[in-house]
């Protein structure tokens, strides 16, 4: 089937048989796509330049690619959980580890609520089920300015019942080298989440005078990173900022994340198909642990017709 043009609000969008409508949304050099199926954000450039590393438009998403994560970001033990008396079993996604990760809106199609030149505005809602059984309203919206990309989500609880919730983003971030071991890497997070052999969390430690320790910009190196950092340090603004530098000083890129988010994955992709490993670092804005629903540590819980909003965004430099 060929693409197909849609008109909504006097603005057409490409469709494609792989993730459906592609909006496509730019201030000056800056433009980025965002899709139809997840709200995923398909690609950003500057220029010439890809800020994060995407996927074509007859493709779909590979390794998280770009997608939402919600209710829950990364692992969830075995799928199940508990909350207020309630449980819930979500679906094995992650079979080799016994898990359920990143959510479940990632693959759903996200209707959209508005859009202009540099913005586009995408909702879905989750009716109960037995992976969630809570009603969750969420809207994102991706936004292009002076800044770079601003991502903004809002939450809120359509439901008779306390809910709980967690929340991430999965970009690929690149500055145009071939692999990750020499690009030099800004995290600014004192303690990171040891896991187990199943990427679950059993504990934490400090990272100084660790491999893991990358509060001052060093090479990654020949690191292998599938870590949740957390006690991030924040500038003035509330916002915590890792930082991406080519070698040679030249592209660079910074993820923020403002205080809802207080914990950021970085993964340096070593477990992805041959050709893709270690050719971009996903760093991943989180607004809770892996395990979150199972643990409840730092999990957002909405009482009825409540809403929480939260931000973060990519710099190119």
């Amino acid at each position: 089937m060929s693409p197909r043009t849609l008109h909504t609000d006097q603005q057409s969008a490409q469709t494609t048989a792989a993730t459906g409508a592609q909006w496509v949304i730019g201030h000056g050099h800056q433009r980025a796509v965002i899709t139809e199926s997840g709200a995923t954000l398909r690609s950003f450039t500057n220029g010439d330049r890809a800020v994060v590393q995407g996927f074509g438009p007859e493709e779909w998403s590979h390794g998280g690619r770009g997608q939402v994560l919600a209710p829950w970001p990364n692992r969830l033990d075995g799928g199940t959980y508990e909350f207020d008396g309630v449980p819930a079993q979500a679906p094995i996604n992650e079979i080799d580890r016994r898990n359920a990760i990143h959510g479940l809106v990632r693959w759903m199609t996200w209707r959209l609520t508005g859009r202009a030149q540099n913005r586009v505005g995408l909702a879905c809602e989750l009716h109960p089920s037995p992976a969630y059984p809570f009603s969750l309203g969420l809207e994102v919206e991706y936004r292009i300015g002076r800044e770079g990309l601003t991502v903004t989500t809002d939450a809120e609880n359509l439901g008779p019942t306390d809910l709980p919730f967690g929340l991430g983003f999965h970009p690929y971030l690149t500055v145009g080298t071939a692999t990750i071991d020499q690009v030099r890497l800004r995290v600014p997070a004192h303690r990171r989440l040891v896991t187990d052999e199943r990427g679950l969390p059993s504990g934490s430690e400090g990272v100084a005078g660790t491999e893991f320790d990358f509060t001052s910009a060093r090479p990654i190196g020949v690191t292998r990173l599938d870590t949740a950092f957390g006690d991030l340090s924040r500038d003035p603004d509330g916002r915590f900022r890792v930082d991406l530098d080519q070698p040679d000083g030249g592209a660079a890129a910074t993820l923020w994340g403002d205080e809802r988010f207080r914990y950021v994955m970085v993964y340096s992709g070593d477990t992805l198909e041959p050709g893709e490993r270690r050719t971009g670092l996903a760093v991943e804005p989180m607004t809770c642990p892996p395990n979150a629903l199972r643990s409840g540590t730092d999990l957002v819980v909405l009482r009825p017709r409540a809403r929480w909003t939260g931000s973060w965004g990519i710099t190119p430099r």
